[in-house]
């Protein structure tokens, strides 16, 4: 499940949970001739031992698809080897100690298939679209004269055969049993861990089959709650999913997302303008020459991060505080996990009123808080609603839902105005270059000489242009053979370059033809939220109501199913699928004011059972995807006559909803009718092959040990007494698992069909060995039962609570709410007051207050002479010093700055104020010209203003004296009245620069920790 934008809004909020992962490179020897592998079984370099590894597959099958760190594979033997390398990756960052878990997509609940539906078609779509983009530029290209390479055929060239029952999913089974049979028989990381495939024709979602290992696990007896956990994906929901757990030693294993500085470039050559899905294999010199693979074989690999679900729970705990409250953190976290689905998931639409970007979360824990402070009860109760408490924590956020909308429609009105601006300075500028090329033009025809242009044309002509003389050069010298080769050679470089001008130049216009601002083709808003009969205009527009009956009634049953898809995702959580076959059957969310009597719906559920796979294709697949099905069935989808035709649209609508980029719009598909598809499939179904048949089976969880693993005799028991009974009857008997001979596993275990330990596994995978000596044991794996918490009658073992890290300072308390700051700005965070314990021989209170005075006041009598500002500073001679100790140095202004000079020995004056040797030693540093300035300044003022009384409030008396000695007949002159600004601007500038730089000192000081107690 993708969550938009919620990662990055974790790890802004709470940075701590994010650790860099510490690699370990392969040692190379015989310069780079030869690799030693890295051995798994030594110590993780992170300093934390794991003990289970959970891989969700689908999010390494497809970066392997489309790899952002080599060229994209054009076989499925290509994926496979790329697939491999990258567990071995993972496999040696998180070195697990008893488990590797890798689970597949399989047949998801018909919740999620309504997503899967709307991105597959949506992908074919736009896949559609680029190709007319580039057929368009290869016409281009070819009036122009530059030469492209054919286009490959290519096995990957449809990304939607990532669905189960496709032939390259049932394929990828095959391939990972014989991976993991090489990696036990050979690997020493791997020889004592058990590893568990649940592949595509395994019902469920991966990561969904991975929690529920976790769950019916830990309340078995034998499970250690010390257990350390690592989940490997790329889903946001991940993160959610394992904080419902409970568990508290667990991580999740991902790429880094947002790499700053490197999200433009290619991984393979370090250059901007291409990815290295697109890249040749090259690099650029600065000069434009190129080098060989050969020549810079250095590629760069992505970084990778954990995220400490522990440290994470410690920022909730404080996160989530409410003051004179009883505290339950398990429950506080299911809360939280549960007011995260209003902002997206992938079995709801989100809510109109909630963007994470506007600050969404923070606005719902805001009013939990509040709403919790007053009525002192939770909103879920593990995987059930309090649907009472529900209504009223959602409306009070609706509440908010105007202010929203009028914020909303001012950025997006700054928004539109910015990019016209921008677009209009890109015109120009394009325009000047436009006429630079065109005098560039006319000035070679004139001097008949070479001039060198900017744009990207010409300077890939001279890039292109040069290799190829020099090569006719060499080639007058040596022989005409020599030529053809280079020229050949150069002529394939310039084919490869064109291509990858090409694919440059689509990705642009496809970038730019998805950005609704830069393409101009952004939808009206018809509902305009933001003004007056928002809430009749969105249910006219998106739900087709007529009247004002109609809109109540369509309001009532969209409340209806929104209310049962929040029940159904809780219990999805936390209990699995208590329904396959339930759905939202609209493609828009109420209002969260929408939301009333909510404790008067009857929501109930029928468990039912998943799609076939063949009916799930049929469902989620386009018809340009076909192809991914048997012969049989394709005819369903692409016939005409077909009785599920319609379920197939050519083209759909794309309703932006307000979005800017084309991706964030929602497909306006047709829902499918569950009755009518099975009844459709069933008349196809007998015409199926065997193979075809297993494809489109329901299977089971495979284990794998090595012969030597306690598990192995286990196994080998099973088998023996199962040996004369048909593989359908082996299945059904089952035998327990001792958890102390499995480093604590619960569950069953089945005979498989076949020899389940063959002397030689045969390789699956093209250009790979076979594994000669076999070691290796499998049978099916089956889980326990879910025991729940009212259930368990054992005794848990203690569970060992990390160390705390996460303290008040660490969390980043915002300031205003997004709709309640300012169009420009937003309001400084706000300070949370900590009890600190001062550093020995430090002042604080009246004290602190006194010595802050004091320093005021020797600020203040250092007067500079302000006459001539550019002119070097002169003391004003009235200037004195109502201190008995002189400072060491004295604050003057130059250049509108602040420096600090010695006094000259003629200012240590004695301790009397007004000594005649203090006026004889300031009028020997005097001059006449200061002088003469100075008695201007001090003819302008009845009184010097700088003698000032004792007083609590220097400042205060400073002001008074002020305004009582100035004569009112005489005002400041405009001349006297800028030195009095400027006097007054700088005054506070440095105190404000100081009080910086205190404030710096004592926060060096608290990050070093707080002093130990003195008596």
């Amino acid at each position: 499940m993708g969550v938009p934008s919620f990662y990055r809004w974790l790890i802004q909020r709470y940075p701590l949970t994010i650790q860099e992962v510490i690699e370990e490179e392969p040692l190379e020897v015989n310069g780079g001739g030869v690799t030693i592998p890295i051995d798994s079984s030594k110590p993780n370099p992170n300093g934390y031992e794991y003990d289970n590894l959970y891989l969700d597959m689908n999010g390494i099958i497809h970066p392997c698809f489309h790899p952002e760190d080599k060229p994209s594979p054009t076989t499925f033997t290509e994926v496979f080897q790329c697939m491999f390398d990258y567990i071995d990756r993972l496999f040696v960052m998180v070195r697990p100690r008893k488990l590797l878990f890798m689970a597949i997509d399989g047949v998801a609940p018909r919740a999620k298939m309504n997503q899967q539906r709307a991105r597959r078609f949506r992908a074919a779509k736009d896949a559609a679209e680029a190709a007319a983009e580039e057929e368009q530029l290869r016409e281009e290209f070819e009036r122009e004269g530059k030469k492209l390479p054919p286009k490959v055929d290519s096995q990957v060239f449809d990304s939607n055969v990532i669905t189960p029952g496709t032939e390259f999913m049932a394929t990828l089974s095959f391939a990972l049993r014989y991976y993991i049979h090489v990696r036990l028989n050979s690997d020493p990381g791997w020889k004592n861990i058990k590893v568990i495939l649940s592949d595509a024709n395994v019902p469920g979602e991966g990561e969904h089959k991975i929690m529920s290992y976790i769950r019916c696990n830990k309340n078995h007896p034998g499970y250690n709650p010390n257990t350390h956990h690592c989940l490997y994906g790329l889903d946001a929901d991940l993160i959610m999913l394992s904080l419902a757990t409970h568990e508290i030693h667990f991580s999740i294993l991902r790429e880094v997302v947002f790499f700053p500085g490197e999200e433009g470039k290619c991984f393979l050559c370090g250059q901007e303008g291409h990815r290295a899905a697109d890249c040749e294999g090259k690099i650029k010199r600065k000069t434009g020459e190129m080098l060989d693979n050969t020549e810079a074989d250095v590629v760069v690999k992505k970084p990778y991060e954990f995220v400490n679900i522990w440290i994470l729970r410690e920022y909730l705990e404080h996160d989530m505080q409410i003051p004179g409250a009883k505290k339950n953190l398990d429950r506080l976290i299911d809360d939280f996990i549960f007011i995260c689905f209003f902002v997206g998931n992938d079995f709801l639409p989100h809510m109109p009123t909630l963007e994470i970007r506007e600050g969404a979360i923070e606005l719902l824990m805001s009013v939990y808080k509040n709403k919790f402070r007053s009525a002192k009860k939770y909103l879920t109760d593990s995987s059930k609603l309090n649907l009472r408490n529900v209504e009223r924590f959602i409306k009070a956020v609706g509440m908010y839902e105007n202010q929203i909308f009028q914020k909303r429609a001012q950025v997006q009105q700054r928004q539109s105005e910015r990019f016209r601006r921008d677009k209009a300075r890109d015109k120009a500028r394009d325009n000047a270059r436009d006429n630079a090329r065109d005098n560039a033009q006319a000035s070679r025809q004139f001097s008949g000489k070479l001039v060198q242009l900017d744009s990207l044309d010409e300077v890939s002509d001279s890039l292109h242009s040069s290799p190829s003389r020099k090569y006719l050069r060499l080639s007058l010298d040596d022989n005409i053979g020599v030529a053809n080769v280079e020229t050949e050679n150069s002529l394939k470089a310039e084919e490869l370059d064109n291509e990858e001008d090409l694919k440059f130049k689509l990705k642009k216009l496809l970038r730019d033809k998805g950005d609704g601002f830069r393409s101009g083709n952004g939808e009206q808003d018809k509902v305009k939220l933001n003004k007056v009969g928002w809430r009749e205009r969105y249910y006219e527009e998106k739900f087709a109501a007529k009247s004002v009956e109609e809109m109540e009634q369509i309001r009532r049953d969209v409340v209806l199913k929104y209310t049962e898809g929040l029940c159904w995702i809780m219990h999805y959580y936390y209990h699995g699928v208590c329904s396959w076959n339930w759905f939202y059957p609209y493609h828009y969310a109420p209002f969260a004011s929408d939301l009333k009597g909510l404790e008067k719906l009857d929501i109930k559920f029928e468990l039912g059972s998943p799609f076939k796979p063949f009916n799930q294709l049929l469902a989620v697949l386009p018809s340009a995807s076909a192809h991914a099905l048997p012969e049989c069935y394709r005819s369903l989808m692409t016939n005409p006559d077909s009785p599920i035709a319609d379920f197939y649209p050519a083209d759909f609508e794309i309703d932006m909803n307000g979005k800017r980029y084309s991706w964030q719009g929602i497909s306006k598909l047709p829902f499918v009718e569950e009755k009518r598809l099975l009844e459709a499939a069933a008349q196809v179904e007998k015409s199926l092959t065997n193979e075809e048949i297993r494809r489109n089976s329901a299977l089971f969880d495979m284990l794998f040990v090595v012969a030597s693993h306690p598990l192995g005799e286990l196994i080998r028991s099973l088998n023996s007494r199962t040996n004369n009974l048909s593989n359908e009857e082996r299945t059904t008997i089952i035998e327990k698992i001792d958890p102390g001979l499995s480093d604590g596993m619960n569950g069953y275990i089945a005979s498989c069909g076949g020899d389940s330990q063959p002397s030689c596994f045969c390789s699956t995978v093209e250009g790979m060995e076979d594994v000669l000596t076999n070691q290796v044991i499998c049978a099916i794996y089956k889980l326990p039962e879910d025991i729940r918490g009212s259930e368990i009658t054992h005794q848990i073992p203690r569970l060992a609570i990390p160390k705390k890290t996460i303290s008040l300072v660490d969390l980043k308390s915002g300031g205003l709410l997004w709709h309640e700051d300012g169009d420009k700005r937003r309001a400084p965070p706000k300070v949370i007051k900590i009890k600190r314990y001062n550093p020995e021989g430090s002042i604080s209170g009246g004290r602190l207050g006194k010595a802050s005075h004091r320093l005021v006041l020797q600020t203040i009598n250092a007067q500079p002479d302000y006459t001539n500002i550019n002119s070097e500073p002169a003391l004003c001679p009235n200037t004195v010093f109502q201190n008995e100790r002189v400072p060491k140095k004295i604050p003057t202004f130059k250049d509108n700055g602040i420096q600090w000079i010695s006094p000259p020995p003629s200012q240590i004056t004695p301790k009397k104020m007004n000594s005649p040797q203090r006026q004889k030693a300031w009028k020997k540093d005097e001059t006449p010209q200061s002088r003469e300035k100075s008695k201007k300044l001090k003819s302008s003022l009845k009184v010097n203003p700088l003698k000032m009384k004792k007083t609590k409030s220097p400042q205060r008396e400073f002001t008074r004296e002020k305004k009582e000695n100035i004569t009112p007949q005489r005002k400041l002159t405009k001349a006297q009245r800028q030195v009095k600004h400027i006097r007054m601007m700088e005054e506070a500038k440095m105190i404000k620069q100081r009080k910086k730089e205190k404030y710096l000192r004592k926060k060096a000081k608290y990050a070093q920790g707080a002093p130990p107690k003195t008596a």
